[in-house]
């Protein structure tokens, strides 16, 4: 392998390197700035460094066997690859930073709810019981005014925090 494939090869990783302390390291140490877009973001001069070093590889490679050559055709190889790659980069953080989600279910969420206990409730403290949120099973401390056997039925009437519910049994519906 010559000196020029291997420099390439060598600026690849570079590439590489800057997208992974981006991505591991970046909320620590703030490597980068989570907003920043355009041709100057941490992901666009990672995929611009990291495809214009293995391209240019790969074109360095394949040139004949003359420094010239190698020089030549992988720098040209390499900012062909390049210059997309940093486009497509920038447009896909864009679109992960920018991306829709669903709002974080809170503890008032959990009022209305029907949910089954899965540790009995004595008359005096807390069992628990599983309720549905969102799709999700969710398993938190219950408390009622009477005791309530394992299996029952129950309907959250109050959460007084995000980890404890107040619940009535209900009885199932019936089978017809």
């Amino acid at each position: 392998m010559s000196a020029v494939t291997m420099a390439f090869l060598v600026i690849g990783g570079v590439g590489v390197v800057v997208l992974a302390l981006s991505l591991f390291i970046g909320d620590v140490v703030h490597f980068g700035h989570p907003d920043a877009d355009g041709p100057f973001s941490v992901p666009a001069i990672a995929g611009f460094v990291g495809a214009f070093g293995f391209v240019g590889a790969i074109g360095a490679r394949l040139a004949p066997d003359s420094t010239t050559w190698e020089l030549a055709l992988g720098g040209t190889a390499g900012l062909l690859a390049a210059l997309p790659t940093a486009w497509f980069a920038t447009r896909l953080a864009k679109a992960a930073l920018n991306m829709r989600t669903d709002a974080t279910p809170t503890r008032t969420d959990l009022v209305g709810t029907i949910g089954v206990v899965v540790s009995p409730i004595p008359a005096t403290g807390y069992g628990e019981v599983r309720v549905s949120l969102g799709g999700l099973p969710f398993k938190v401390n219950a408390r009622a005014d009477r005791a309530i056997p394992r299996g029952a039925r129950v309907f959250v009437i109050e959460a007084p925090t995000s980890t404890s519910v107040i619940v009535e049994e209900t009885p199932f519906p019936e089978e017809g």
